[in-house]
């Protein structure tokens, strides 16, 4: 409470003290003065005793927020602590601007009052309240239109505040500088020129506002000058005819165009609408759909190029201005053709079946073709496999005949799947097909083929009548009754015997069959043909030529010719007893009609008296001496020889020589030799020989009578039987001159047989001491001529027996 009580008194000592003081020290600055300047010395100017001012506690004291300024107490000088703003201080543009403050001094207390003038300085530049000045001016206002523009401020004050402003240059607008009553300076911005909003909707200006100081500073403003629409333009499309083409079948909702019509104005004046013309079809308007606000047209209906081509319609354009102004365009839509159609064949004309045997260049179908596009889309090409025999020809436009280029053939190719293919052109390119089947009628124009040209069939001897031989079987490749076979034996005699005696065959299957058992003795082998004739009209046959061979079995065992012996009687030979070393005593030969394997014939001996005394070669039969006869040796000796063949089983002939030695100077000859014999031409074997050619003559006489009867008739009876077409019979007749025999002697034996048939015949017997070989021939050619094959025959088999009887007597 007491210190409260010295405050107030305080105060009001102080305000008692400051008004008696109340004397004021003006000074002036400049703004913006640098820190530590002085100002001012207050000791000076206020006459204070500079040594007494830190006694005295002076202070200053300023009446303002910031402290700006301060006093030294050293030296009593004012100084700046702050740089001075003058437009801070003095926020509001006041001519005058002072910044007051006290100095205050203790012991005795003293107040001295100072007021400090803040000089303004040109450091602030003129500025607009807002950097861009919007106008909109209509342009249909008149020239000399006056319109009010944003003053420029300037914190500045007197000559340093704005002075002046400057437009940049255009030739629409101008400025007039106005002074306001505070002595503000404010321009207004004049219209020079008329406006035309579509030549330029904005007008960009530059509005200067310029100071009165030292140096001038200044400051900038935009003028942005928006020209206002009037509906003064009416709407224009870019073109007055518009040429559009469009792909057929293009898909609903496809942009065809989009029409580009533009109105000068703007805002609504230039907001357009899009409409038909009543010149439009309602074919047009149901095809294409038209955006009233966007100008689009898009696809609406289906597009075919084959039922429309040309669209044309007429497009308005009109403004929503109130005086609404409108343009128009014509458009002309061609639809432009898509291979969107595939081609396609008629068959006009078709002939199935057909012989196989047609004619080349025969007309075997007639084809059309067709395409609905156009161009290249519509031009078509027709075309067949390439491994065909057939061609397309071109008979008209789009019209070709299918014909015969080869032969055909059935057996190869039955029926043909033609497949005709039509393609057009386009891209890409679209086809179609069609398939035909062209059967081919069987002709009889395939003779029947056997599969071998000649058939050799072994057929075992002694087989049983009956038997099947083997299958021929022919085959045609014809169809029905052209394929249906017939097999025939082409007949043709043999010495009186046909074919059809011996074989059959099975007409159906061509199963050959023997109808008589063969014996290899006799027959050996057959040649004949048989023919397959097929049922077709004319009938076509072919032959094949079968050769029959009989196959040999062990049937016959050897027989013994030599020594000649009765039947089951002893062969009795004398032998001298001087005979010496190797002397040849006996031969044995024996025959077999056999085969060459089965009529091999070995020797040996079964029984034998004296087995160091004879000795047998096994191949040849001939008994020889192993030693010479001692006084100590049976007169008789007894010699078993069994001669066996080659078959399996093996057979076999023996014979029994009974050997008695007799005492004679009488040497035999070892070796038999061929010397002429002597004779009397009305000897025994002369007479022989003479009723033997007889014999032969009458047989061969009568053998060509019978064979010349047989050819005059064969025609009369061939009627019923099969034609013979190159017909081969023959039969070779077995002799005994086709074995071969290993023993000499029975060589010979063979070979005295075979020279009968060569119209020569030897003789040759081994004799006794002092006798010699009989040699007879009957010359070559005396009669025997043959004159077909069934007179050689019988001359053969005639020739044999009587020469074989002759042999045997003269043994």
């Amino acid at each position: 409470m007491q210190s409260q009580k010295r405050y107030v008194a305080f105060l009001i000592f102080y305000s008692f003290v400051h008004h008696v003081t109340a004397s004021v020290t003006h000074y002036s600055i400049p703004e913006e003065m640098k820190e530590g300047s002085v100002v001012a010395n207050l000791a000076t100017d206020l006459s204070l005793d500079v040594k007494t001012l830190n006694q005295r506690k002076m202070r200053l004291d300023l009446i303002a927020s910031k402290k700006y300024l301060d006093v030294n107490k050293e030296t009593g000088e004012l100084y700046v602590v702050e740089k001075i703003d003058r437009e801070y201080i003095c926020t509001k543009t006041l001519t005058l601007c002072y910044l007051k403050m006290e100095v205050i001094l203790e012991n005795p207390l003293r107040i001295f009052n100072i007021e400090l003038e803040i000089l303004d300085m040109n450091d602030n530049a003129p500025q607009f309240r807002r950097d861009a000045i919007h106008l909109d001016i209509s342009e249909s206002t008149s020239a000399g239109e006056r319109f009010s523009l944003s003053n420029a401020v300037d914190p500045d004050v007197g000559s340093n505040s704005v002075k002046t402003y400057y437009l940049s240059e255009s030739e629409q607008f101008t400025i007039e500088v106005q002074t306001g009553r505070d002595g503000s300076k404010f321009a207004d911005l004049i219209l020079k020129k008329t406006l035309d909003r579509e030549q330029q909707a904005v007008h960009n200006l530059i509005l200067t506002a310029v100071d009165g100081g030292t140096p001038a500073r200044s400051g900038t403003a935009s003028v942005i000058v928006h020209v206002l629409d009037t509906n003064d333009n009416a709407p224009t499309f870019d073109k007055s005819i518009y040429n559009v083409k469009i792909i057929e079948n293009s898909p609903i909702g496809s942009l065809v165009i989009d029409l580009n019509a533009t109105d000068l104005d703007e805002g609504s004046n230039s907001d357009l609408t899009y409409s038909y013309s009543l010149y439009t079809s309602e074919k047009t308007q149901e095809t294409f759909h038209l955006n009233p606000s966007t100008g689009e047209i898009t696809v609406k209906g289906m597009l075919n190029y084959e039922d429309f081509r040309i669209y044309d319609m007429e497009i308005i354009a009109t403004d929503k201005g109130a005086n609404s102004l409108s343009g128009q365009c014509t458009i002309k839509i061609v639809v432009e053709d898509m291979n969107d159609n595939h081609p396609e064949i008629s068959i006009k004309s078709f002939q199935s079946p057909v012989n196989e045997n047609i004619k080349l260049d025969t007309v075997i179908a007639v084809v059309s073709v067709s395409d609905k596009d156009s161009g290249d889309n519509g031009v078509v090409d027709l075309h067949i496999p390439d491994n065909m025999p057939f061609r397309l020809r071109e008979s008209s436009d789009n019209y070709y005949e299918l014909v015969v280029s080869e032969p055909l053939d059935r057996e190869k190719v039955p029926e043909y799947d033609i497949t005709f293919t039509v393609t057009d052109r386009g891209s890409p390119p679209l086809s179609d097909n069609e398939t035909m089947t062209l059967e081919l009628l069987d002709v009889n124009d395939n003779v029947p083929q056997f599969p071998q040209s000649f058939y050799t069939i072994r057929v075992m001897e002694n087989n049983a009548p009956g038997a099947l031989l083997s299958s021929l079987t022919a085959f045609d490749p014809d169809l029905h009754e052209n394929q249906y076979l017939v097999y025939f034996i082409l007949e043709k005699e043999i010495v009186n015997t046909s074919m059809s005696m011996l074989f059959s065959i099975n007409p159906e299957n061509g199963n050959l069959y023997a109808l008589k058992t063969f014996d290899y003795e006799i027959e050996t082998e057959f040649l004949f043909h048989i023919e397959a004739r097929d049922s077709g009209s004319p009938p076509l046959s072919s032959n094949v030529t079968v050769h029959i061979i009989i196959v040999d079995q062990n049937d016959n065992a050897p027989v013994i010719v030599s020594p000649w012996r009765a039947h089951g009687s002893l062969v009795e030979e004398k032998i001298p007893r001087s005979t010496d070393k190797g002397s040849l005593v006996a031969k044995v030969i024996a025959l077999d009609t056999d085969s060459v394997h089965n009529s091999r014939i070995t020797y040996q001996f079964l029984q034998v008296t004296d087995a160091t005394l004879f000795s047998l070669d096994q191949y040849n039969g001939e008994i020889r001496t192993m030693r010479m006869f001692s006084y100590r040796d049976p007169r008789y000796q007894r010699l078993v020889v069994v001669a066996k063949d080659n078959g399996q089983p093996a057979l076999s002939a023996t014979v029994t020589i009974k050997l008695s030695t007799v005492e004679t100077a009488v040497k035999t000859y070892s070796d038999m030799t061929e010397v002429p014999l002597e004779y009397d031409i009305f000897s025994d074997l002369n007479l022989y020989l003479v009723i033997g050619l007889g014999s032969v003559s009458f047989l061969l006489l009568i053998t060509i009578l019978v064979t010349i009867v047989l050819k005059c008739q064969k025609p009369k009876s061939s009627k019923a039987a099969p034609p013979c077409r190159n017909s081969v019979i023959s039969e070779r007749n077995s002799t005994i001159a086709d074995s071969t025999l290993v023993s000499n002697d029975a060589y010979w034996y063979s070979l005295f047989l075979a020279e009968t048939r060569k119209g020569k015949m030897v003789v040759r017997q081994p004799v006794p001491k002092g006798s010699r070989y009989i040699v007879s021939s009957l010359p070559r050619g005396t009669g025997l001529t043959e004159t077909s094959d069934s007179a050689a025959s019988t001359l053969q088999v005639g020739i044999q027996c009587i020469f074989y009887i002759l042999f045997i007597h003269i043994q």
